[in-house]
C-alpha cells in the first residue's frame, strides 16, 4: 500500500504515519511533512524521489507530475490504465492524506501582507484532493485529521477502507476544496469591494448542530462563526429561533452607545430603553410591552452585575446576552436551568462586503448588509416647524429602533425609550393602529413623543393618525409622490418632520 502524506496542519500526522508504517505502508511525502516524519524516526520517501524531479519555484511545483497524478487517478479495473502504469513506471497511490495551506488563517492575521496571502493559496494540494476523490473507487482521500483513527481501524481489521466510506470521504474532500476556493474568491472580492460576482460560492463551515429548525419537523444546522461571537455560559442549547432572535437583539443593541436594554420577541423588538444604568434602562424597555417579554430575548450593552440580575431574575426570558456577568450575577441567573446566558452583547462591525443571504425557490437573494442608519447629508427638516433638541433626539432614537422592526414598521419613542411598536403588517396604517392600541392597553401616554416610519408615508392618513395619538414630530425617509401632501398635513397639525433619505425595509 502506497500512502501520500502532505499536510499543513500536522495534528495527529506522526501517530497516523507510525500506524501506517507498522501496517507495512510505503510513505511518500512532500518536504515539510517529510521532515516532520523523519524527525520522528519514521521511514518516508520524498515526492522528488518518486517523480525524479526536484521541488522547484520555492515549492510551488512539486506534486504536479504524472507519477503523482497517474498514481492517484489510475483505475485498476481498466487493463489499459494498469498497462500504462507499467509502461511509465507509475505506482498506484492507495491513500492520500492532505490538508491545505493555511489560507484562511493567513487572511485573518492582521500582520499578513497581500504577498503572504497569495503564497498561501495552495495549488498542488487541491489538485491532489480533487484527483484522488474523483477516483474514490480506487483511492482513499482524507482531508480531516479527525478521521485518522477510523482509517487506521479499517486498515488494521480488514486491510481496506470500505467503498461507502471512501465515497463519504470523497464528498467531504470536494466540500473542503469548494470551501477553500470560496474563501480565496471572497478575499479578492473583499479586496476589490466587488461582492456580486457572476459565479460565486458561499464559504460555510459547520458551527453547531441544531435539534431542529423553525419547527420540529425541519432539520437544521448552524454554519459560520456564531458560537465564536456568542459564548454560552448556561442553559440548554440554543434553538434555531433563539439564534435568529439573538441576532436581532444584538444588532439593535449595537446601535446605542449609552447603557441600553433591548427586548426581542419573534425577531421584533418589543421594548428598548436607555439610561445611566441598566436597571433604569430595563424598566423603560419593559414598560413598552409588559406581556411580550415573557419567553423573549434580552440583550444589554453593559456588564451585568448582581443588582440587575435581581431585577430580571423573576422574568422568564429564553436568552440573556451581555458583554460580561459578575460571578454573583451568574450564580443567581443560573438558578433557572432553562435560561440561556450568552457572552457577547453586540455584533462585530460590518465590512463593506458583508452580505445578507436569504433562500428563495431554487436560489438565493444576496444583498449588502443594511449597515447605515442614514446619510447626514440627506437628513433634513421639511416642515415649517423645526424640531426642538429633545424632539430631534427622540426622532433619532425612534429611527434606530425602526431600522430593526419588521416592515411595515411604526415606532413611537422618547429620547431614551420606546413607547409603542407596530410591526409586520401589510398596511402601514395597521402598524400605526396596533402601536397606538398597545400604548393605550399599557396606559402609556404618547403626547409629545416622536414617531418613526421605516418607509415613507404614501398618504397623509398614517401621519394624521400619529398626530391624533399625540406625536409631536415625525421621522421618515420621504420619497413618496405625495410627499408634499404629507408635508402639508404635518404643517396643518403643527408637527415637525424630518426626512432621512434612507429607508429600512425589513422583510
Amino acid at each position: 500500500m502506497n500512502v501520500l502524506l502532505s499536510v499543513s496542519d500536522k495534528t495527529g500526522i506522526v501517530n497516523l504515519a507510525k500506524a501506517l508504517h507498522n501496517l507495512g505502508a510505503m510513505l511518500i511525502s512532500t518536504s515539510g511533512t517529510a521532515n516532520t516524519l523523519a524527525s520522528a524516526g519514521i521511514p518516508v520517501r520524498s515526492v522528488s524521489d518518486v517523480t525524479g524531479f526536484p521541488e522547484i519555484m520555492d515549492g510551488r511545483v512539486k506534486t504536479l507530475h504524472p507519477k503523482i497524478h497517474g498514481g492517484l487517478l489510475a483505475r485498476l479495473d481498466l487493463p489499459e490504465h494498469v498497462q500504462q502504469m507499467h509502461e511509465h513506471g507509475i505506482a498506484k497511490i492507495d491513500l492520500v492524506v492532505i490538508n491545505l495551506y493555511p489560507f484562511e488563517q493567513t487572511v485573518a492575521n492582521p500582520d499578513s501582507t497581500h504577498d503572504d496571502i497569495i503564497e498561501n493559496i495552495d495549488i498542488g494540494g487541491p489538485a491532489m484532493v480533487r484527483a484522488s476523490a474523483k477516483n474514490y473507487r480506487h483511492t482513499t482521500t482524507v482531508v480531516n485529521p479527525a478521521h485518522y483513527p477510523m482509517i487506521v481501524e479499517h486498515l488494521s481489521t480488514t486491510g481496506v477502507v470500505p467503498l461507502d466510506v471512501r465515497e463519504q470521504l470523497a464528498m467531504e474532500a470536494y466540500s473542503h476544496t469548494a470551501y477553500y476556493d470560496a474563501r480565496i474568491s471572497q478575499y479578492f472580492a473583499s479586496k476589490r469591494n466587488a461582492p456580486f460576482l457572476e459565479e460565486t460560492a458561499i464559504p460555510l463551515r459547520r458551527d453547531q448542530s441544531l435539534r431542529y429548525g423553525e419547527n420540529p419537523h425541519q432539520r437544521a444546522m448552524l454554519y459560520g462563526s456564531f458560537t465564536a461571537q456568542f459564548k454560552q455560559l448556561h442553559g440548554k442549547e440554543l434553538s434555531f429561533n433563539n439564534i435568529l432572535d439573538v441576532d436581532a437583539a444584538t444588532g439593535l443593541c449595537a446601535e446605542f452607545d449609552e447603557p441600553t436594554v433591548v427586548i426581542v420577541k419573534h425577531n421584533n423588538p418589543c421594548g428598548v430603553g436607555s439610561a445611566d444604568n441598566l436597571i433604569d434602562a430595563y424598566r423603560k424597555a419593559f414598560a413598552t410591552d409588559t406581556v411580550s417579554p415573557f419567553g423573549g430575548i434580552i440583550a444589554v450593552n453593559r456588564p451585568i452585575e448582581i443588582d440587575f440580575a435581581h431585577e430580571v431574575h423573576s422574568l422568564f426570558a429564553e436568552v440573556l446576552i451581555a458583554p460580561s456577568f459578575s460571578q454573583e450575577a451568574l450564580e443567581l441567573l443560573q438558578k433557572k436551568k432553562d435560561r440561556r446566558l450568552l457572552l457577547g452583547a453586540s455584533q462585530p462591525s460590518i465590512s463593506t462586503v458583508a452580505l445578507s443571504i436569504r433562500s428563495v425557490s431554487d436560489g438565493f437573494l444576496v444583498q449588502e448588509e443594511d449597515a447605515i442608519l442614514f446619510d447626514d447629508s440627506d437628513l433634513r427638516v421639511v416642515t415649517q416647524r423645526t424640531p426642538t433638541d429633545d424632539e430631534r433626539k427622540a426622532m433619532l432614537y425612534a429611527w434606530k429602533i425602526a431600522k430593526h422592526v419588521k416592515s411595515n414598521a411604526i415606532v413611537y419613542a422618547l429620547s431614551d425609550r420606546s413607547l409603542a411598536i407596530g410591526a409586520g403588517q401589510m398596511s402601514r396604517v395597521d402598524s400605526a393602529r396596533i402601536a397606538v392600541r398597545k400604548a393605550q392597553d399599557a396606559g402609556i401616554d404618547l403626547t409629545g413623543c416622536a414617531v418613526a416610519s421605516d418607509a415613507f408615508f404614501p398618504f397623509a392618513d398614517g401621519l394624521l393618525q400619529a398626530a391624533e395619538a399625540g406625536a409631536s414630530c415625525v421621522i421618515q425617509p420621504g420619497g413618496s409622490i405625495r410627499d408634499e401632501e404629507v408635508i402639508t398635513a404635518a404643517n396643518d397639525t403643527g408637527l415637525a418632520m424630518m426626512f432621512t433619505g434612507t429607508r429600512h425595509f425589513r422583510h
